[in-house]
């Protein structure tokens, strides 16, 4: 009943360009979120959460050309948003004295970069998902995140040091 109200009250046109832009921006945004993320289940997640979001402001969107710019900062933030709401649970948890239950190890092994990237800090992480595989401009990275340039080079610089602080060269 509420999924037949919900279709009479959405524009068959507007439905269908939803469904286009669904198609052309979800896997970018998909593999975006898992590189944010490093879980594909939670990356999924928050593509939907992000077009469900996107889908309510539609209407409002005065350039359609910037829906894939406007997608990236919605994945971006609910990828920070997760990470925050996780830390709040983690410190909970600690502060009651239970200890979280163990993670199974993976059985498919990761690879050292992937393993390093995913200790990064969130902010530091997508700082510099954007920029490299993104391939987004300092600017365009620092809009995405909300932040003056100067932080994403500082975001940029110590994730990557980082980075190779962990894994060693040639290696």
């Amino acid at each position: 009943m509420i999924e037949t109200e919900e279709r009479a009250a959405v524009p068959g046109a507007e439905r269908g360009r939803m469904a286009e832009l669904y198609e052309a921006h979800a896997p970018d945004a998909a593999r975006l979120a898992y590189l944010l993320t490093g879980d594909r289940a939670l990356a999924e997640d928050l593509v939907h959460e992000a077009f469900v979001r996107l889908f309510g402001r539609f209407r409002d969107l005065r350039h359609p050309d910037a829906f894939r710019a406007y997608l990236r900062t919605t994945v971006v933030n609910l990828a920070r948003s997760h990470f925050r709401r996780r830390k709040v649970e983690r410190t909970y948890v600690e502060r009651e004295g239970r200890a979280p239950e163990p993670v199974p190890a993976d059985p498919g092994g990761r690879h050292e970069m992937w393993e390093a990237l995913q200790r990064l800090q969130p902010r530091q992480r997508a700082a510099i998902v954007l920029r490299y595989y993104e391939d987004l401009t300092e600017a365009q990275t620092a809009e995405v995140l909300g932040c003056a340039v100067g932080t994403v080079k500082s975001l940029v610089s110590r994730g990557l040091d980082r980075l190779r602080a962990e894994i060693p060269r040639g290696g």
